[in-house]
C-alpha cells in the first residue's frame, strides 16, 4: 500500500524515525544500518516501505535499499520470525553478510545477533538457502572483484554456484575477467 516515503526527516530515535511528508509525519521502524546511513535532522530521506497491518497495529518498516527490503520480506516469510526479529536481523547484519551466512550455513554468526537462539538460526539457514541470490552469496573463494564479476558470469551463464566455485579456484589470482571467463568456461567443459 505505501511503498516510498519521501520527505524529510523530523525525528530520530533508534530504531525509528519520522519522515514528514508534505505536512504528515510517518513513523516508519528501520534497521540499524538504515537509521546510521540517514542524515540528520532536517535532511530529505527516501525510504523503500514495507506496511505491515495487523488487528491491532499498522506498522511501516523502512529500508534505503531495494536489497535490504527485499530481504526483510524474505525474513517474515519464515515461521516464527515477525517484523521486529526481522529488524533485528538487519539490524546485526549486512545482507551481505547475511547471504554469505546463509550459504555457507555459519549457524554461529547468526546467534551472534541478539534475540536469535540456536533453533531460530537453524530455520532461517534451512529457509533461506537459495533465496538471496547468488550475487550477496559469494563463497570463500572468490578474493577480489574480478572473481566476483567472473562468477556472477558463470551463474548467469546457467552454471551451478559450487561448480562456478570450483572452477575460480584453479584461476591465477590476477586474471582479468574477460580472461577468467574464459579460462573457467574451458575448465568447465
Amino acid at each position: 500500500m505505501i511503498g516510498r516515503l519521501s520527505g524529510v526527516i523530523a525525528e530520530k530515535t533508534p530504531p525509528q524515525v519520522v519522515i514528514d511528508v508534505a505536512g504528515v509525519g510517518y513513523e516508519v521502524d528501520v534497521p540499524m544500518s538504515t537509521f546510521f546511513n540517514l542524515g540528520a535532522l532536517g535532511d530529505r530521506a527516501v525510504l523503500l516501505t514495507h506496511l505491515t497491518v495487523r488487528e491491532d497495529a499498522h506498522q511501516l518498516f523502512g529500508f534505503l535499499t531495494h536489497e535490504e527490503r527485499g530481504t526483510f520480506r524474505q525474513l517474515i516469510k519464515i515461521s516464527g520470525v515477525g517484523p521486529k526479529m526481522a529488524l533485528g536481523v538487519l539490524s546485526g547484519l549486512s545482507v551481505t553478510e547475511l547471504a554469505q551466512a546463509v550459504s555457507r550455513q555459519e549457524l554461529g554468526r547468526l546467534t551472534k545477533v541478539p534475540g536469535i537462539g540456536k533453533k531460530t538460526a537453524e530455520r532461517l539457514l534451512l529457509e533461506l538457502k537459495g533465496k538471496l541470490g547468488p550475487d550477496l552469496a559469494l563463497p570463500a573463494t572468490v578474493t577480489n572483484d574480478n572473481q566476483a564479476d567472473i562468477l556472477q558470469a558463470l551463474v548467469a551463464l546457467g552454471y551451478s554456484e559450487k561448480d562456478a566455485a570450483a572452477a575460480l579456484k584453479v584461476l591465477p589470482p590476477d586474471v582479468g575477467v574477460s580472461d577468467g571467463i574464459k579460462l573457467a568456461l574451458k575448465k568447465l567443459s
